[in-house]
């Protein structure tokens, strides 16, 4: 499949910035949105804007240049791909604390962050035996791919981290020559704070994967790559992989974790019910109401009418 030729554009973004009132931008962003017929989920803060959308790519880039217009986002990072169909049900503007949500105090990656590597140069810092190779990402996300040596924190909420790297510093740091740190994550945010944490923290050597894991797979060539399986994607698409083709992920409609094209063929796998990993977590009777949901999301598809499904899990 070449991605190329898929109808619609999707577009991930942040930018770090003040933003002094960031609840006025919130009305005109979604309008600006419907008007072009982009959907997804974006999140302001007084501290900027994050988040995925998808349209056509007319309506993204009308939607795009309105970001670029608002205070401190002429810079604006984006990362796009490509979608077979539109993997969002429907717009939202969301107002935040923070757009990446870390709970520490005090972090400014505009006051300090780790050195931006590009992913031409990325194979070589992580092949260096004297490299720590740290996955930020969620234990669900790190399941289904991730760099090869990469420590996996098997946090289930990126506010976990903080406390995870506290807890094993000196395991992870040891107590000789002060080692390299390399942290990834999906698009590159949530490294913009992982990264200013530990140099925070007195970390001096730290890296940070620029564009981060969907940029490495667009750029990279599948054969020199260093990753290992799929990258889980905050979107119906569920996962990408080299070239940022969809993956072979579905999405449990009960816990919203990826679900592999093994796990689809247990007896525990019912499509918009259960899948292997949250079967021993629900009753039957939360089973008999997935059921109905996922039996109304189908008769409203052979209507030709939307119909919001599960939730995907956000970024931050």
């Amino acid at each position: 499949m070449d991605p190329a030729s898929l109808p619609i554009c999707v577009a991930a973004l942040y930018k770090f910035t003040p933003f002094a009132d960031h609840a006025a931008l919130r009305a005109p962003l979604l309008e600006q949105c419907r008007q072009h017929g982009v959907k997804g989920t974006l999140l302001l803060a007084h501290e900027g804007v994050n988040g995925t959308i998808a349209g056509s790519d007319a309506g993204i880039a009308a939607v795009l240049d309105h970001i670029r217009g608002l205070p401190g986002c002429a810079e604006l990072d984006v990362k796009f791909s490509r979608a077979p169909a539109m993997p969002f049900h429907r717009m939202k503007v969301r107002l935040k604390a923070e757009i990446v949500t870390m709970g520490v105090a005090d972090i400014d990656p505009l006051a300090s962050v780790g050195t931006y590597v590009a992913p031409a140069d990325w194979n070589a810092l992580i092949a260096d035996p004297e490299t720590i190779l740290i996955d930020t990402r969620n234990d669900y996300e790190v399941a289904i791919g991730t760099f090869q040596g990469a420590i996996d924190p098997q946090t289930a909420s990126f506010r976990d981290f903080p406390d995870w790297f506290r807890a094993r510093r000196d395991e992870l740091l040891g107590q000789g020559k002060a080692p390299k740190v390399a942290m990834f994550c999906t698009g590159g945010i949530r490294c913009e704070k992982s990264t200013a944490f530990l140099k925070a923290e007195g970390v001096e050597e730290v890296y940070h994967l620029q564009g981060g894991i969907l940029k490495y797979l667009e750029d990279v060539p599948e054969e020199q790559s260093r990753w290992q399986g799929e990258c889980f994607v905050f979107d119906q698409r569920v996962s990408v992989g080299h070239g940022l083709v969809p993956g072979s992920h579905a999405l449990c409609h009960a816990c919203r974790r990826p679900v592999s094209p093994e796990a689809q063929a247990a007896p525990e796998y019912e499509e918009g019910v259960s899948c292997p990993a949250c079967f021993g977590e629900r009753t039957e009777e939360q089973r008999a109401g997935y059921r109905e949901r996922h039996r109304q999301e189908m008769l409203a598809a052979a209507r030709g009418l939307a119909h919001v499904g599960a939730q995907m899990p956000e970024e931050s």
